[in-house]
């Protein structure tokens, strides 16, 4: 039997939960962590990340909150990844917040046991490159959520 045939599969749900167990606990120096966005999401779709900037880069000080969407195909596929804050980076969409898999290598070569906390983990690592350590940033009082165009806006009645 060749070790192709003698790997085992975790199911996708079974991955996620073991995703959503490390991600309570806490994980690494604590500068990146992560969870379900909806307890009652059975599906195990929709995920929020948060990296605090690295110090010594333009993101220093600053938290980062993300959306990760897994998809049916997550694990074999890459999650979606959409920062909430604005941000400032070379593979992020300026308008939209999109990780942009072309301009992001662990997207565009994803692989079944990469995580979402090496999603969050290279991003990080990512915010402290040259060519995206120093870009300026989007001044404060612009760090507004994104919307989430699966939600509908919230608001209230007077």
């Amino acid at each position: 039997m060749s070790s192709e045939e003698a790997k085992v599969v975790v199911p996708r749900n079974f991955r996620l939960l073991e995703e959503l167990e490390r991600g309570e606990k806490g994980i690494g120096d604590g500068t990146v962590s992560y969870g379900m966005d909806d307890a009652d999401d059975i599906y195990m779709q929709s995920w929020t990340g948060t990296i605090l900037g690295p110090h010594n880069t333009a993101f220093e000080g600053k938290i980062f909150q993300l959306k990760l969407f897994c998809g049916k195909e997550y694990p074999e596929s890459p999650p979606s990844v959409r920062f909430q804050t604005r941000i400032n980076m070379a593979c992020v969409n300026p308008e939209t917040g999109v990780v942009e898999p072309s301009l992001f290598p662990m997207l565009t070569n994803w692989r079944r046991e990469y995580t979402m906390e090496d999603i969050l983990v290279k991003l990080k690592k990512e915010m402290m490159t040259s060519h995206n350590r120093k870009l300026a940033q989007p001044p404060e009082g612009t760090e507004e959520a994104r919307a989430d165009p699966k939600r509908p806006a919230k608001c209230c009645v007077m």
